[in-house]
């Protein structure tokens, strides 16, 4: 099957190139608030959150700390408020999100990521459905230098609990997605009795993707292709459109390529073009890329 597929270099906030109800599916990886690596992301992202920052800085208070987290989390659902907008009635949006614990004005503490973005998306109208825990093993404690611990250690009571899980979200737009009868699309991309048994459960043990190389590509986030391919070929059909607001290094655009899919990726950096272009230099003849730029 000839598939299509945009790569977009702008703010996705704004998707223009994106008519209503056309997208199939949404699955990203984006940017986690309080996530020290992606501080500077939020910052050059948002004037309010880069504001609060540098009041934080100066005059460290709960009540800003309170205000910049939360800020962050609107600035997120820009996104998803136009993912809604773009979604097929009966869409699927999927996010890969994980929590983050930090210690700012002296005190530890956990920032439940993944319940204001379900609090957000509920909001803008978005029907919850059962999620997935996707359990990272390489982000197991460990002891005596051997890696992170977090707290006292074996002594009691102040030690805490290790984030060696992320979740990812999946919400619905609107009622079930229906399809003519005996649609030939959906029937050819029937999964198989062990795919289904295996993928329709709430933990996945998956190992993350390592990022080797520079700054930019380690915060491009540990998002493994077969995470990607597993949700695409959960929730879409051959055909379909499938969209990731946060591309970064280009997974779900390949994902998309392998299973017959059609894609939209939109990403602000452009300096991650050279690592998306040799990630997707194998992509299967009947596929056809297009890089496009919006300076606005």
């Amino acid at each position: 099957m000839q598939t299509e597929h945009r790569i977009i270099f702008a703010d996705s906030r704004r998707m223009l190139e994106l008519p209503h109800n056309t997208v199939h599916l949404m699955i990203t990886s984006p940017p986690y608030p309080m996530i020290k690596m992606w501080d500077t992301q939020f910052e050059e992202a948002n004037v309010e959150i880069a504001r609060l920052w540098q009041v934080l800085r100066a005059d460290p208070r709960e009540e800003t700390v309170t205000r910049l987290y939360e800020a962050m989390h609107i600035y997120l659902a820009e996104v998803w408020r136009e993912t809604y907008r773009v979604l097929v009635e009966g869409g699927i949006a999927c996010i890969n999100i994980g929590d983050a614990t930090r210690t700012i004005n002296g005190a530890f503490r956990l920032f439940p990521n993944h319940s204001r973005v379900i609090e957000h998306c509920q909001r803008i109208g978005f029907t919850s459905l059962p999620y997935i825990l996707w359990k990272k093993p390489t982000t197991k404690p460990k002891y005596k230098g051997k890696g992170a611990f977090l707290g006292s250690g074996f002594l009691p009571p102040n030690a805490y609990v290790t984030l060696d899980c992320e979740y990812i979200l999946i919400f619905r737009k609107g009622k079930l997605r229906r399809f003519p009868k005996h649609d030939y699309h959906r029937y050819h991309s029937k999964l198989s009795k062990t795919q289904r048994d295996a993928w329709f459960t709430q933990i996945w043990n998956l190992t993350g993707t390592r990022q080797t190389a520079s700054h930019v590509e380690r915060r491009t986030a540990a998002f493994p292709l077969e995470i990607a391919d597993r949700l695409i070929r959960m929730f879409s059909v051959e055909g379909d459109l499938v969209l990731d607001p946060f591309l970064g290094s280009g997974t779900t655009t390949e994902a998309a390529m392998l299973a017959e899919r059609n894609s939209v990726g939109y990403e602000k950096d452009d300096a991650l073009l050279p690592l998306i272009e040799r990630r997707l230099s194998a992509r299967p003849d009947a596929c056809k890329l297009s890089v496009a730029r919006r300076e606005n």
